[in-house]
Formats: C-alpha cells, structure tokens, sequence
C-alpha cells in the first residue's frame, strides 16, 4: 500500500480544528483589547476576528467609518460647479459636489420620495444645469440639496397640458422645503477629499493633527492626479493598511524596492493625529529594478523635504506617499471581511509635469507602483488565509518594526469601545526606526 492510499481522500485541512467561537458581545469590551492594550514590546495583535468575522465587520462599518472622517478621492475630481463623485463610506452612498459658488457639499446618493439611488457609481457631473434628479418620478434636487420640485416638470416626459395629474402642490401638511437631500459633512486638505457620516462631527483639523503643519512645504492642494488603478483585493483592509505601515517585510517581499528603501534610512515620523508615519532619508536614487525618480522634483522644497520620502496612513484606510517629485494614494474601501477595493493615484505637481520627458516619468513611475502593490497585495491575500485558520489566536508585536501598526491596532480599539481620542506623537521630529546595532537593546537590562 502505498503512502498516497494510506493518507486517505484530501481533506480541508481546517475540518479537524475547532472553530473559533464568535461571540459579537466581545467586540465592545475592553478586556478583548487588552492584549494590544500593552506597550508595544509586550503587545499582541487584534484577535483574528477582527480580519474575518462579518460580525466584526459591521460593527467597524458603523463604529469606525460611520463616525470619523474618511479620505474618499482627489479635490481635481469636484473642482467646478456641477462636478461630482459618488463614493462608498460605511456602505452608504454619498454624493460629493461643488455648487453653483463653487462651495463644496456632501448628501446621500437617497431620494427623499421613496429612497431611490440618484446617481450611479461613475457619475462624474450632475446633470444639466446642475440638477440632480430622481429617475423613479422625477423629484429633483440642486446643488445645494435644496428640492426644487416634485417632480419638476421641465425636461420630463410628462405630456404638456397633463403636469396637473403629478402635481403635488395640494398635498396636506406637505413643503417640499422640507424634503432636501439628506446632507454629509465633506471637507478638503491638499489634495484629498474628506467625508463624515456622523451627525456633529468634530472639525477635520483634529482628525489631521499636526500633519497639515508637517507637510505646507510641498503645496499639496496644487498636486493633480496623473494615473488611476484598480484593485480588488481578497483581503480585510486592515491587513492592507498595517503591511503598508512596516518595512519589515521589505527583504522577502520587495528585492527591487529593498533596493531604493535601505532599512538605515527609515525614521517613525509621528506627531499627535488620526494616522501612523514614516520617513526615508536621504530619497534613494534608482536602480536598474526602477525606483523614485522619473520626475523633476519641486524646486521649493526647503532642506529636510528636498530628500526625503513621507509614508502616512490616514486613519482609517488612506495610504499617503509624497516624495520630491510624486504623490501615491491608495484609498482603501472594506467591501467584505476579507475582501477590499483598492484605488492607487499618482499625482505630481504642475511644475514637475513641465518637462518633455515627464510622460515617460509618468509611466516608469505607475510600472515601479504598480509592482510594488501587487507584491504587498499577494502577500496581504495570504495572511487573510492564514488569519482565518482556527488555530492561529493572534500574534506578538515585534517593537522595532511594529510601533506604527501598535498605534492603528489601538485606533481601532478605541473606536470599537466608543473612545474618541487623538493620539499623541513622539517627543522627537523623527525617531530611527532601527537602532544602531552597536548600541544595547532597549530591552537588554541594565
């Protein structure tokens, strides 16, 4: 009999292990957080549930993107009257336009009749003469959520003479003034576009920090996206924002960008705000593999960003690269437990676009980018495999890679446990991220 016989039919191999209990209650308790609760170097991760359990999940829809702000798209994608996107937050509907002042406004994509969606995902401009209207019975809307009839009879398909059939002028105790669009709190800084869900939401400045201070030297709000992908990722997002928050992985995920990223040069660069950072410096040149350059770099740069490269994660699904002479995001949306949409933009300032060879810039730039995410993406996809295997209860932290995922993790603890709180950053500018091995480990004793 041979080995193959005798090991019997192929078998799931999470059939013989029991499963992890869920029990949602845990959730919202503050012993289940306790583990990562601890200082970095004794800390262990969020509990495997929190990367594939749907209940998880739809509690984190409404407790931590249902009631902070959310990084949604690129200010160039409202930047006139009229001009719109219609994005997901928390799996609702919002649409995001400028009105006839140019002012920014954020509604639910809902008709206040029988709750109709009113634009679809790719609608890139309201309608003629800036209306927003109801495809079900024409009840119609402006720019500034205001309803302007019910339905408006111009431009419909009602017969001439027979409006009075659809009028609803004499419908008691009923004034369309009351009927608006449902409103959504929006606001912008540099390039992004933000949106929150909550009913009095605290200012967007609180939620950035220090950061809009950390980052006036590079104009952002002048930047313009240059390129566009999509991803569909078979990964919680979490998984996705914490592999973008570590360098650690680089030597066995990323040869060509171990290469232009050399661990010496990596420093934590976190003040008080809703995000994790990292800094490299001195920006390292490219190799043969490809690299950061491929654009001129913004001439007004003063010494410390003129060479360095900033890594923000914009709490809660934002990846914020800005190098001398380019920008990535990565908007990351949860669509499932174990599944997210992923947007990348390359943006670049109008100055560093003045330059012949700047296409080609372009193109080598979205090739190395485009390399680079789909290394982290394959390797993401493979934790959410192994995240949802019932033996695997959760990890240790390793502290001299791990501090900025330590901060996440206890971001979404908060939130989780209905804690509103920003928090604090290091004591210094930039803290080296891998001490000089000649020097005694922090945890060695005296």
């Amino acid at each position: 009999m041979t080995a193959e016989t005798t090991a019997g039919p192929a078998a799931d191999p999470h059939a013989a292990l029991p499963a992890r209990p869920i029990d949602p209650a845990r959730f919202t308790e503050e012993a289940t957080y306790r583990p990562t609760r601890l200082p970095v170097e004794r800390a262990s991760t969020l509990i495997p549930d929190a990367y594939c359990a749907p209940e998880f999940f739809a509690l984190e829809q409404e407790r931590v993107f249902a009631t902070g702000w959310v990084a949604v798209g690129c200010t160039a994608d409202v930047d006139r009257p009229g001009a719109c996107v219609v994005v997901d937050v928390a799996g609702r509907s919002i649409i995001v336009t400028r009105n006839r002042h140019g002012e920014l406004r954020g509604f639910h994509n809902v008709c206040r009749h029988r709750a109709t969606r009113l634009l679809d995902a790719d609608t890139r401009e309201v309608g003629r003469r800036g209306r927003i209207r109801c495809p079900y019975h024409n009840w119609t809307y402006d720019t500034d959520g205001t309803c302007l009839g019910t339905p408006l009879f111009e431009g419909s398909d009602v017969p001439a003479g027979q409006e009075a059939i659809f009028d609803t002028s004499g419908a008691r105790e009923f004034d369309r003034a009351d009927f608006g669009l449902l409103p959504a709190s929006v606001d912008t800084w540099g390039f992004l576009l933000f949106v929150n869900l909550a009913p009095d939401p605290a200012p967007l400045t609180d939620h950035l920090g220090d950061l809009p201070d950390r980052f006036a030297g590079y104009r952002l709000e002048q930047w313009v996206p240059q390129r566009r992908r999509s991803y569909d990722v078979a990964a919680n997002h979490k998984l996705v924002g914490e592999n973008f928050m570590e360098y650690y992985h680089l030597p066995w995920v990323h040869p060509e960008l171990n290469q232009v990223s050399r661990f010496s040069d990596h420093y934590r660069w976190q003040g008080p705000g809703m995000y994790t950072g990292m800094c490299t410096t001195p920006v390292s040149r490219n190799t043969g593999a490809g690299g950061w350059d491929g654009l001129a770099p913004l001439s007004t740069l003063g010494d410390g960003d003129a060479d360095a490269g900033r890594f923000v994660y914009l709490f809660p699904g934002t990846a914020l690269v800005v190098l001398p002479n380019h920008a990535f995001v990565l908007f990351n949306r949860p669509v499932a437990a174990n599944r997210t949409a992923e947007t990348a933009v390359l943006l670049a300032h109008p100055e560093s676009l003045d330059d012949p060879a700047a296409e080609a810039g372009l193109d080598q730039l979205e090739e190395f980018w485009d390399l680079i995410n789909r290394q982290d993406l394959e390797i993401v996809e493979r934790v959410q495999e192994g995240i949802e295997n019932p033996a695997y209860r959760g990890g240790r932290m390793c502290f001299r890679f791990e501090e900025p995922l330590h901060r996440f993790q206890n971001m979404i603890a908060d939130r989780m446990l209905g804690i509103d709180r920003v928090p604090g950053g290091d004591e210094d500018t930039m803290t080296r991220m891998f001490p000089d091995p000649a020097q005694p480990h922090p945890s060695a004793a005296p």
